[in-house]
């Protein structure tokens, strides 16, 4: 099920930052593993009383000397309008309505069924009725707070998610494996969705970035029910622009991060780019199934080694999912796109796949008498004994003496080995180290 959205807009100095972060209860909450996917768009998921929804700080409205005051307005409300299912629209109530702030309602008061406003730095209770003047901008009476203090913080998130109707989804779905299909623009991803679903579900164009948003498929596939994600291609942080377009990029994310296997279309023509690894590493660092397949095979002149020098060049660029298996196809010849979907089931099964622990002991056992850990400090590092603790994804814990006692490298080494012993191919797979006493130690 999608999150709602809620949106943060206003002027610059009205404290979206603050209330941002107070409302995702972080002191930063720019996300690490999206750098240069998201440019400067802030957003987090938030949790109030069992229900979440995506938070985004949509940047403070700053007219330039070469823009109108119009169009940066119109850049911004659009945004909000066009993606947002709830719109925080911030007001500073220490300084009042300013001209930048009525060019605001004016703007978003045909849509103001969806407009919460917000009157920020309302430090005490006495100050709360200067925050009636914001009354004339036609949105109802303003939420009074305090960003920075916290001030009526809770009060404010019980608004939002009564306005959002969120419901606690408490029936349990059929079962379905949901796969996003992902990559740089004009790639192919829309094209490759039409022939799995056998359809023309979305909109086919040589121009990168006709899709602009993430739209499910589902077909049924002998007996399993696949449901494809197709999304917008996600771009260089450069030529990410301010608009309805960054908020594609993070429904992209949003796609990756509630499916169980991601496709990651690359194209048989183009080098593998920056923006490639980063779509990569994203989808490592969430722990998810992959399959990586290289599109417009058709286009490509091949001999015998051709295949094997792609597989190559593939592992070096992207390293971190050399457990993927590697797909070439043509989405404009139909050539080998069935196998996506063999493909597909193969890793569902791996991904629900137990290994029993006297096997898993078995393998620790050979591993241990050919490279035993070791500690830098000279104190004796052992490692008892191994057990699958679940599936979706597949979780591993060794329990050892003492966990700090086991170093990356060697964490590192047994993840790979459990891999060459066990293959789980696509398959996202964990590793933790547990000790008495101490936390998992997470690979």
């Amino acid at each position: 099920m999608k999150k709602k959205v809620v949106a943060i807009v206003g002027r610059p100095n009205v404290g979206k930052s603050t209330l941002f972060n107070r409302l995702v209860r972080k002191r930063s909450a720019i996300i690490d593993s999206v750098e240069g996917i998201t440019r400067d768009r802030k957003y987090e998921d938030v949790e109030w009383n069992g229900k979440e929804f995506l938070l985004v700080d949509t940047g403070g409205i700053i007219p330039r000397p070469t823009d109108s005051i119009s169009k940066a307005v119109k850049i911004q409300a659009e945004i909000a309008i066009c993606e947002a299912d709830l719109i925080l629209y911030l007001v500073d109530n220490q300084v009042g309505i300013s001209d930048i702030d009525s060019i605001v309602g004016k703007m978003l008061l045909p849509y103001h069924s969806k407009v919460i406003l917000v009157a920020n730095k309302t430090d005490i209770k006495e100050e709360e009725v200067s925050a009636y003047e914001f009354m004339h901008l036609g949105f109802g009476e303003p939420v009074a707070i305090s960003a920075s203090h916290g001030r009526n913080i809770g009060d404010l998130l019980d608004i939002i998610v009564n306005e959002l109707n969120i419901q606690k989804d408490e029936t349990e779905a059929p079962e379905e494996i949901k796969i996003a299909i992902v990559g740089k623009p004009n790639v192919g991803k829309s094209s490759l969705l039409n022939r799995l679903v056998g359809e023309n579900t979305a909109i086919v164009d040589s121009i990168p970035g006709t899709t602009r948003d993430s739209c499910d498929s589902v077909i049924t596939y002998y007996g399993t029910k696949l449901r494809f994600i197709d999304t917008a291609g996600l771009r260089r942080k450069k030529s990410v622009n301010y608009g309805v377009e960054l908020f594609s990029v993070m429904r992209t994310i949003e796609s990756i991060n509630r499916c169980d296997i991601v496709v990651l279309l690359l194209a048989a023509d183009e080098k593998i780019s920056d923006q490639d690894q980063k779509i990569a590493s994203y989808i490592q660092r969430t722990n998810k199934n992959i399959i990586i397949v290289v599109n417009k095979w058709d286009l490509i002149e091949k001999d015998n080694s051709t295949v094997g020098e792609y597989i190559n060049n593939i592992n070096d660029e992207l390293s971190f999912v050399k457990f993927a298996p590697v797909i070439f196809m043509s989405a404009l010849t139909n050539f080998r796109v069935r196998k996506i979907l063999d493909k597909t089931l193969e890793i569902h099964k791996e991904n629900n796949r137990r290994i029993p622990t006297s096997e898993l002991n078995m393998f620790l056992q050979k591993i241990l008498s050919k490279f035993p850990p070791s500690h830098a400090s000279g104190k004796h590092a052992k490692i008892y004994y191994c057990t699958q603790q679940r599936t979706n994804p597949p979780v591993f814990i060794f329990f050892c003496n003492n966990a700090n006692l086991i170093n990356e490298s060697y964490k590192k080494y047994l993840y790979n080995q459990l891999r060459s012993e066990f293959s789980f191919e696509g398959t996202a797979i964990k590793t933790l180290f547990r000790s008495r006493g101490e936390k998992d130690s997470a690979q």
